[in-house]
């Protein structure tokens, strides 16, 4: 759910910095130090660091701290408003309708879903939407947000403001965003909850410009460059010319990515990435969400075995392979405290888009290195 371009040779970073492994806490007051320096108000800054450095804690770091320089270029340009508010346009009982005003999605993401929470006690349903919010990161944080109230949610995201990334299905020219769903559903005291957030596109963006930056390869099936020939070197995606990822399990993810750009874009009245939708360079999300009470829908305890038991039985089956089955949020918990114990490893791209964020932000003082030094002794 990252903007196309902005990894391209003509604009990627020459500078060569060492990768690092580095603490979340660490993490956590640069990026807030960086933010703030920017135009951010304090506690916006907290937010947003906060937000980006728990999904590199949990293992995605295509929606992590490699994402700041872009946050500072988008601040710079005005094209993203720190600062901002969301603002309730439409009241219809268990219908909400927010806008961003092009606020940290972060920020307004958070307030639109506290207040459809909130609506949600009385209505035991609501359908949400956002739109004009700059980048909302890890969608999955909104449906945890959720899940904290013992709530379970769905969410449709498209992005626009920039040119398409993915093709369609049969196509060879990008026409989508990287549009992904979220499902959050509560867990009980036995069993964790279920948190399902994904792209409708093979592989994210962001995967493929961390794969880049860490000199790796990207999965089979996920890119093609720009004759339409499948690749796993990314940098044949960036081009130039740019090529396109592919939407996951064929027409199936286009299917959904579809259905993203229609109910998230159209119905929250921003628009779609259709060429009449404004394209400036900065990254604008639209989401429709659904929150649902649980409690309103039949007997909680019944649920709740269901619920148990058929976990359960998902575990029991043997494995297939040298891991056994895992259910959609697990694996994130288990890098998340791995990378708490151990930090949080920096590849050398991130590195250098982070000294770049602390000039542009400027941070005279833009050696990671020393800075870090400095926030581990304090």
């Amino acid at each position: 759910m990252l903007f196309a371009g902005y990894d391209t040779p003509d604009n990627h970073t020459s500078v060569q910095c060492a990768a690092m492994i580095v603490t979340d806490h660490s993490l956590r007051h640069l990026i807030t130090q960086i933010l703030t320096s920017a135009g951010s108000p304090a506690d916006d800054a907290r937010a947003v660091a906060d937000h980006l450095v728990d999904a590199n804690l949990l293992g995605h770091d295509s929606h992590g701290v490699q994402l700041v320089r872009r946050y500072v270029e988008h601040i710079k340009a005005g094209q993203c408003k720190p600062g901002t508010s969301v603002v309730c346009v439409n009241d219809s009982g268990a219908i909400m309708q927010f806008d961003g005003g092009r606020g940290f999605g972060i920020r307004v993401g958070s307030e639109a879903m506290r207040s459809a929470m909130e609506r949600c006690k009385s209505t035991g349903v609501v359908l949400m939407t956002l739109r004009n919010a700059h980048h909302i990161g890890r969608v999955g944080a909104y449906a945890d947000i959720a899940l904290a109230a013992g709530l379970a949610s769905i969410h449709f995201v498209n992005v626009v403001d920039h040119p398409p990334m993915v093709a369609p299905f049969g196509g060879r020219e990008a026409r989508f965003g990287t549009n992904p769903i979220c499902i959050g559903i509560p867990g009980t005291t036995n069993t964790p909850s279920f948190l399902l957030d994904m792209a409708t596109s093979a592989v994210a963006l962001g995967k493929v410009v961390v794969a880049r930056q860490a000199g790796k390869q990207v999965p089979e099936n996920a890119v093609i460059d720009s004759a339409g020939h499948p690749t796993t070197d990314p940098v044949r995606y960036f081009g130039p010319p740019q090529g396109a990822l592919l939407p996951f399990g064929l027409h199936k993810g286009y299917g959904l990515m579809l259905a993203c750009e229609i109910l998230a874009g159209a119905m929250s009245g921003y628009g779609t990435i259709q060429p009449e939708t404004p394209r400036a360079g900065a990254i604008i999300n639209n989401m429709f969400s659904f929150i649902i009470d649980p409690a309103r829908l039949g007997d909680p305890e019944a649920i709740k075995h269901e619920f148990d038991h058929l976990i359960a039985y998902l575990k029991t089956t043997p494995a297939s392979g040298e891991s056994p089955v895992a259910i959609a949020g697990e694996p994130e918990a288990q890098t998340r405290a791995e990378r708490a114990k151990n930090g949080i490893d920096l590849p050398d791209g991130t590195v250098a888009d982070l000294e770049i964020a602390l000039n542009l932000a400027g941070i005279e003082n833009n050696s990671l290195k020393e800075i870090f030094a400095i926030v581990n002794h304090s």
